[in-house]
């Protein structure tokens, strides 16, 4: 059987009587780091009186090798307890595990999901945007055209984004959204669960300008819903297909989706 078991996001004490149970019952473990997986066993066995199983056998499991040793397994794998966890949070959420329950699905295996902590929905709950819809886009490609239309995905979907963001970049993303929407309402948790946690709320320029520079951490930004855009007889295809400048068609486009026009003109010139 394989269970995949969520571990704390940074405070220990979120962990479940579950997870531990599972963490202790475990023939194998699957880590995306196996000495994370090692600390954190120590420190339950310290703190919360743990038996962890003898010989319990560590497995290095990483987005850089997860196709590759998934594609290797065999069922008779799963005839010993396997428990998978990533360094922190949900296993298969921006970390690696999907590949492994739809393995599992494939082959008739026995898998359960443990459920835990989660950055994410800690991070919409927190931020106060009355919504009960919201799209996850984990971490925006780190430049590029790519990037650029990620980031326009996230502001105009028409529902609350949640992003995550390295402190590298974290003043690059904020600066990207004060120019594409200086109003636009965000809250950003820094360091959830853990001692320095905080919360910021405000626009991109209001954050930045309380930050002052100090962007070391884990940071999770959630981006207010857009206002909905009335319905319109007219579609980007229909203005593609007009024979007008592409500065014209960026105008359209954008008045009917709300993109920012230069954003929209330099993806047409692109096409």
């Amino acid at each position: 059987m394989l269970q995949l078991v969520p571990t704390p996001i940074g405070n220990i004490g979120d962990i479940s009587l579950r997870a531990m149970h599972a963490l202790s019952e475990a023939d194998t473990l699957l880590c995306e780091d196996t000495r994370v997986s090692k600390k954190l066993i120590h420190i339950l066995k310290e703190r919360y009186n743990i038996t962890p199983k003898e010989n319990q056998h560590f497995i290095s499991l990483h987005s850089h090798n997860e196709k590759d040793f998934v594609e290797k397994l065999q069922p008779s794998f799963f005839e010993q307890n396997v428990v998978y966890v990533s360094d922190a949070g949900m296993p298969g959420v921006s970390d690696p595990g999907q590949l492994l329950v739809r393995y599992c699905i494939d082959n008739g295996i026995d898998y359960d999901v443990l459920p835990g902590a989660n950055a994410i929905l800690s991070a919409f709950v927190a931020s106060g945007f009355v919504t009960t819809q919201m799209l996850f886009f984990g971490f925006l490609d780190h430049k590029g055209s790519s990037r650029s239309a990620g980031l326009q995905k996230a502001l105009h979907s028409g529902y609350t984004t949640v992003l995550y963001e390295s402190p590298h970049r974290l003043e690059k993303l904020l600066k990207e959204i004060e120019e594409e929407e200086p109003a636009r309402e965000l809250f950003v948790a820094k360091e959830l669960t853990k001692k320095y946690q905080n919360y910021f709320h405000g626009t991109a320029q209001e954050i930045r300008l309380e930050l002052n520079g100090n962007y070391k951490g884990e940071w999770v930004v959630v981006i207010e819903a857009s206002a909905p855009q009335e319905s319109s007889a007219i579609s980007k295809k229909d203005i593609l297909a007009l024979d007008l400048p592409k500065k014209v068609q960026a105008k359209l486009i954008s008045k009917i989706t709300g993109e920012n026009t230069k954003a929209c003109y330099q993806r047409l010139l692109e096409l």
